[in-house]
């Protein structure tokens, strides 16, 4: 079962918060490696925020300090609390699972859009 179900997303003013969250089997849960990504139009899916295999975390420079990444292992969820959103912010945003052996899976996305 490689399904991964994102929700949070929509659309806030500038400044002001939004958690994503994106739900997994119990076996990518446990088994795969679990991050953030977003693409706007035109340009690459990029990454916001992952954890490595040894646990620690990756993040993009732009976010640092105001996104974090986080997860409960008995809901098998993966979190990203976001704060002070930024316009730049407004992108799809992608749950990612990297099962090892080059099996890597993502989420449908789920719009995140920030107003001035």
């Amino acid at each position: 079962q490689v399904q991964l179900v994102e929700s949070g997303g929509g659309s806030v003013q500038a400044g002001g918060s939004l958690k994503l969250s994106c739900t997994a089997s119990k076996y990518i849960f446990s088994s795969c490696g679990l991050g953030w990504y977003r693409q706007v139009p035109g340009k690459e899916r990029d990454l916001v925020s992952r954890f490595s295999s040894d646990g620690t975390t990756e993040s993009t420079p732009s976010v640092k300090g105001r996104f974090t990444i986080s997860q409960d292992n008995a809901k098998n969820t993966l979190y990203l609390q976001m704060n002070s959103l930024k316009t730049e912010d407004t992108a799809v945003y992608y749950c990612r699972a990297e099962c090892g052996g080059g099996y890597n899976y993502w989420g449908q996305g789920t719009q995140v859009t920030i107003s001035s």
